[in-house]
């Protein structure tokens, strides 16, 4: 559940000024060496494998981030029907068994509103949901069996492995991430690209600024979103507004119970 190591403004404003640079760099070396521009086939074939990989990393964080979203909606419908399974239980047990379920709902949420700001509320409101995981299976389980009905036991236990194992899915999918190597490649490539777009511009006197300042925000904000998308608790893009679907089913619990 770690956040990025990487200060996305800080990357973001080093890889928009180096590619500034490269480009100034690459245009006095062309301009030095009286290059003809270089070979076009050798540069495309640089700019093609840069387009490439900002295709697939850009794919694969929009899929992290929808699977991210879908998880939610995961969670939200596994909550839900085991909170529907207690009425299979005694009434006696039902009651307390009903607070622990919107206390460790609540938990749930505070874990993920916390995670984004690298606090340690985040840990401790998981380690709240865990405990009360426990909680929760020992008591309804052992309710389930004092009822001496093996299919009112299949299906509460069901339901309640159905709610604990998609916490551990979503804590998985929030710590995949493509390999740092990743970023660095991203970055190197994006230099390199813009060093051989520099070099290339021998024939005019001077650089063109106003599509070099174009060509390196257009990269710049390319990256920028791609990791926006693979950390949705920390940038602009985020997940929080499928995170309603819990609240709406804590409402929902503390509303029958009224």
């Amino acid at each position: 559940m770690n956040p990025s190591t990487f200060n996305p403004w800080v990357y973001s404003a080093a890889l928009f000024i180096g590619l500034i640079l490269c480009v100034f760099v690459g245009f006095q070396l062309g301009k030095s060496s009286r290059a003809d521009g270089g070979s076009g086939a050798l540069n495309g074939a640089v700019f093609g494998l840069l387009g490439l990989l900002l295709a697939f990393s850009f794919s694969g964080a929009a899929e992290r981030f929808q699977h991210r979203r879908d998880l939610i909606t995961e969670e939200a419908n596994a909550v839900g029907t085991a909170y529907l399974r207690l009425d299979l239980l005694p009434a006696a047990q039902q009651m307390a068994l009903r607070q622990k379920m919107q206390k460790y709902l609540q938990a749930r949420l505070e874990t993920y509103q916390h995670i984004g700001n690298n606090t340690p509320a985040a840990l401790d409101a998981y380690q709240r949901s865990v405990q009360l995981q426990h909680q929760i299976w020992t008591e309804a389980i052992l309710a389930a069996q004092h009822t001496g009905n093996t299919a009112i036991l299949s299906l509460v236990s069901r339901a309640l492995n159905a709610m604990f194992d998609i916490t551990t899915t979503r804590i998985a999918a929030t710590r995949s991430h493509p390999p740092k190597i990743i970023d660095f490649l991203l970055f190197a490539l994006s230099w390199i690209s813009a060093l051989l777009a520099g070099y290339g511009m021998t024939e005019h006197k001077r650089i063109p600024w106003l599509q070099v300042i174009i060509f390196s925000a257009a990269l710049t904000v390319t990256i920028f979103v791609i990791r926006d998308l693979e950390y949705p608790r920390l940038g602009f893009i985020r997940v929080d507004s499928a995170d309603q679907l819990l609240v709406e089913t804590l409402q929902g619990m503390q509303t029958s119970d009224t």
